[in-house]
């Protein structure tokens, strides 16, 4: 194998345009050359220059640069910036991926793992394509530098270029890497073919070349009688592709005519067509020959005109003609586009920037394509890309699982028992909440407990602990089999919970008349409740729609508690007042109403219409003293939060009023107010929280979120 000429840090820059950019991103790596190692950086350099000869942006090149130093990603932020260091992270995770796999040592070099490798290069690189340009560097410098590696590493790895990054560097359109990339390993993996074929070409490479000059030297004299010029230039084709053609024709390599081509490049796309007249009128066109890729472009926005021709010899000749940009295109594929400064910036064309947003799909197609059978084949296009998330096992184990899935969908696939024991998770060796979503090349730790079982909370869609069909027909199972009369024990102390939680007076017989349509007898709703077919979010809901339309009065008493709240602040609402218009109103502090209550409005004397619950006791006492300042109200139309004090009680730890305030901004509320009690003997803290929410189901959810929060033990509405 041929070594690698030395790269200095002037050949990466050379390829940089001229311009004040420029001069940035010159600052930019001759800093990364530097923290690399400078000259003795030998690896970085030539991955930087093939980078730079794609024409990529500065990050990705400094990327290039320090994808191997030994620093921290703190490190890299704070001297290259945040695109240098999340790529350089990247390419670090996919470092972390080949490990992985490679781990699992010979038996696992079978298809479905190398598939399975393929996948999650894939999924991690769709949101950054950029990731894999760096990788496919690194690999093709690996691939031209070989010969150091023992005959099994070398054969490992040609493996993989075959199986792996040839075929990716196919679908983003390189080109000319994938040409290079499935010659250097088929050489590795067929020595004695490429061997043969390599002296075969190089016999005939004299002749090759004067049967192109006669024929270019042709096609030039009638171009220029049409009135057309352009760049005519031989186009050998590599070792490999005449390899594959003599098995799909099942011919030797003496029938084989086309092993050299022409390459024509004209200005406009018009004139590839004119080119093409030319060409049919000056040789005879093989029938069944000719592509029109202009018109049908290939899914990785390659483009240009194909067609075959009897030559002057009587033996084909193929011919290739496309425009400049085509050819920009067909050479570097998804980098051709993906960065230009501004003083190099060219007119794109109307199908350029259909190529630019279809690119993302031509990633995802490269998943339906394999050459190592139909069984596989067919598995991988039963797969749908962007719905499917690829994680580990502390192992290193694969796991395939559906876009939003948690570490209980991940316990429940490892296996049922896992499932049902999972009590946390660790991911990425952070411990992690069972409700977080797993991302591409995660690597999943599960906890578990000795015994007990899963949580009905998991089969709440809303909350969102369990995505797959598996993991919730598991957990549905689980309960089923428990016996009836704990069932029913079991979904009476959640309904109690949800009601107390929310400060909802309601008996549990109340709410199981709520579902009597489709729950005749009231044990077999809460059965239901317990098994987990009736979940707490559908239990607040109905309770809701309830309270929109019940007339009759409902008395409630506020619950004790050892610690008098702070008072919530008073804010104005929005409400239709029957018979008087829109007056000022202030929803009441005793017992804070919300939309979806039944409420009632008391005229206060300079201040409006104070806005309470029906059930709220001091409503209760002044319909008995001042009935005449009771006035009827229904909530409007418009949107609008309302002040809900909750008490969290919680064991109080370092950032847990933190963790606290992240849930409500991800849920997009606002806290008006945040205080604590006093701290107990056991540690355990009551925490005093305002929020604004818009209706009951939203303060359900919001809570049921909170109580994920590590060492949370309760939390409900105080009043």
């Amino acid at each position: 194998m041929t070594k690698p000429p030395q790269i200095t840090i002037d050949d990466i820059l050379a390829h940089l345009p001229d311009g004040v950019a420029a001069t940035e991103a010159r600052d930019l790596l001759r800093r990364a050359y530097d923290f690399a190692g400078g000259a003795d950086a030998r690896q970085p350099l030539h991955v930087a220059y093939l980078l730079a000869e794609l024409h990529l942006g500065p990050a990705v090149i400094a990327a290039g640069l320090l994808h191997d130093a030994p620093a921290t990603p703190e490190q890299l932020r704070e001297q290259f910036g945040a695109e240098v260091a999340t790529l350089v992270e990247g390419v670090a995770r996919l470092g972390d991926v080949e490990q992985r796999v490679q781990q699992e040592g010979e038996r696992s070099r079978d298809l479905q793992e190398l598939e399975s490798l393929r996948k999650v290069f894939i999924a991690m690189a769709v949101d950054d394509v950029r990731v894999i340009f760096i990788k496919l560097a690194d690999r093709l410098y690996k691939m031209r530098t070989l010969a150091t590696l023992p005959s099994a590493e070398q054969r490992r790895m040609a493996r993989e270029t075959a199986e792996i990054f040839a075929p990716l560097a196919n679908r983003l359109g390189i080109w000319r890497w994938k040409a290079e990339l499935e010659d250097l390993a088929f050489r590795v993996l067929n020595p004695e073919m490429y061997g043969e074929l390599a002296q075969l070409l190089d016999a005939r490479k004299e002749a090759r070349q004067a049967r192109l000059t006669r024929h270019i030297k042709l096609l030039h004299q009638s171009l220029a009688q049409e009135g057309l010029t352009g760049e005519i230039k031989g186009r050998p084709k590599h070792i490999y592709s005449i390899y594959l053609k003599m098995r799909r024709k099942d011919v030797p390599f003496s029938q084989i005519y086309d092993a050299e081509g022409l390459r024509v490049i004209v200005e406009t796309e018009p004139q590839c067509y004119q080119v093409l007249g030319v060409a049919h009128r000056l040789w005879t066109p093989v029938p069944g020959e000719f592509d029109d890729y202009i018109a049908n472009p290939k899914t990785n926005g390659y483009q240009s005109l194909h067609t075959a021709v009897i030559g002057e010899d009587g033996r084909p000749l193929e011919i290739q003609i496309r425009t400049p940009e085509m050819n920009h295109i067909a050479e570097f594929g998804v980098a051709a586009t993906h960065w230009r400064y501004k003083e190099q910036h060219a007119q794109v064309s109307e199908r350029m920037v259909e190529y630019i947003t279809q690119m993302r799909q031509g990633v995802r197609e490269l998943l339906q394509e394999t050459e190592e059978g139909s069984l596989l084949l067919e598995e991988v296009r039963s797969d749908i890309f962007d719905d499917r998330v690829y994680v580990f096992t502390p192992k290193g184990k694969i796991i395939d699982l559906p876009a939003g899935a948690t570490p209980v969908d991940f316990a429940y696939q490892i296996h049922t028992d896992i499932g049902h024991r999972c009590r946390g998770a660790e991911v990425n060796g952070t411990w992690t909440a069972l409700g977080y979503r797993l991302k591409n090349g995660d690597r999943v730790k599960i906890v578990t407990g000795r015994t007990g079982g899963p949580s009905r909370d998991w089969l709440n869609a809303e909350l969102g602990f369990a995505k797959t069909a598996r993991a919730r027909q598991k957990i549905k199972q689980w309960f089923r089999q428990q016996s009836r009369e704990e069932n029913i024990t079991r979904g009476r102390s959640i309904v109690e919970r949800e009601l107390k939680r929310l400060g909802l007076v309601f008996t549990i017989e109340e709410v199981a008349d709520f579902f009597a349509k489709r729950y005749s007898r009231r044990d077999d709703f809460l059965v239901a409740v317990g098994i987990g077919e009736v979940t707490g979010e559908r239990i607040v809901n109905r309770v809701e729609d309830v309270l929109r339309c019940r007339d009759k009065e409902e008395a409630e008493l506020p619950d004790a508690e050892e610690q008098k709240p702070p008072p919530p602040p008073t804010v104005e609402a929005s409400v239709n007042v029957q018979g008087t218009g829109d007056l000022l109103t202030r929803v009441a502090g005793c017992c804070r109403p919300l939309p979806g209550e039944k409420i009632i409005g008391y005229v206060t004397r300079g201040r409006g219409v104070t806005i309470h619950r029906r059930s709220c006791p001091n409503i209760l006492r002044l319909e008995r003293e001042e009935p005449e300042r009771l006035i009827e109200l229904a909530w409007g139309r418009r949107e609008a939060t309302f002040p809900v004090q909750v008490v969290i009680m919680a064991y109080k730890r370092s950032r847990l009023y933190s963790d606290i305030s992240t849930v409500m901004s991800d849920e997009g509320i606002d806290i008006s107010s945040l205080k604590t009690g006093k701290r107990d003997r056991y540690n355990v803290v009551p925490i005093y929280v305002t929020l604004e929410v818009p209706s009951l189901s939203k303060l359900n959810h919001v809570l049921r979120n909170i109580e994920q929060i590590r060492n949370v033990i309760d939390v409900r509405r105080t009043i």
